[in-house]
């Protein structure tokens, strides 16, 4: 009978010990930023320059007769347009209204 009574007081601090880790990690990771919460910076000029480089390079890859890649090169700047667009798009969304 004494055997068993330093086992079970074993596992109930080991059982114990687990339990409060894991509340700890648990209580970490839900106050935790997450790492996409950083704030994303866009550059639409920048973005725009690169949309207009594409589209100048899909021409000349058309007129050299290598249409896939000239397709390629004229998707590749419209997403560049779309990106450029809902960045100016949230800038304009994030600003706090003139009235307040």
């Amino acid at each position: 009978m004494r055997r068993t009574k330093p086992a079970r007081r074993t596992l109930t601090a080991l059982l114990a010990t687990t339990l409060l880790a894991g509340g700890v990690l648990l209580g970490q990771a839900a106050t935790a930023e997450p790492a996409a919460a950083k704030p994303i910076t866009c550059n639409v000029t920048k973005l725009r320059a690169e949309a207009r480089k594409e589209r100048d390079r899909a021409a000349r890859l058309k007129r050299d007769g290598a249409r896939t890649e000239a397709r390629k090169a004229l998707a590749h700047a419209d997403a560049l347009e779309r990106r450029a667009k809902q960045c100016a798009d949230a800038d304009d969304n994030s600003r706090p209204p003139l009235w307040k």
